[in-house]
């Protein structure tokens, strides 16, 4: 499906909304960082979530032996994959505290 039909798509099924809702689908569309539909409960515990203690005890025994410039090949593979996904947990982290904040200023204002 092309973006264009996909757009199309998504305009007539947002036509059939009613205007509130349509209205809070725009503005989530307009702030695609959000994360919609999902519980503050949820957003709370992704804020929080963190490596495994065990993939966190590779990580860093991985770092220190490649600072060491003793870390194998295959070890340097598992190494970025494992840094790939702290950098992915961070930006999960990052949209729910983000998410969090913006529901609450919602509720202030």
């Amino acid at each position: 499906m092309t973006s264009t039909n996909l757009t199309e798509n998504l305009l007539s099924k947002l036509q059939i909304l009613p205007l509130q809702k349509q209205q809070q689908v725009l503005d989530s569309l307009e702030n695609e960082e959000l994360l919609t539909n999902v519980s503050p409960a949820e957003l709370q515990a992704l804020a929080a979530v963190s490596l495994a203690p065990d993939q966190q005890t590779r990580l860093s025994d991985l770092l220190v032996r490649n600072a060491e410039v003793t870390i194998s090949p295959e070890e340097t593979v598992i190494l970025d994959q494992l840094l790939a996904q702290v950098d992915q947990l961070n930006i999960l982290k990052a949209r729910a505290k983000y998410t969090l904040q913006y529901l609450a200023q919602s509720i202030s204002a």
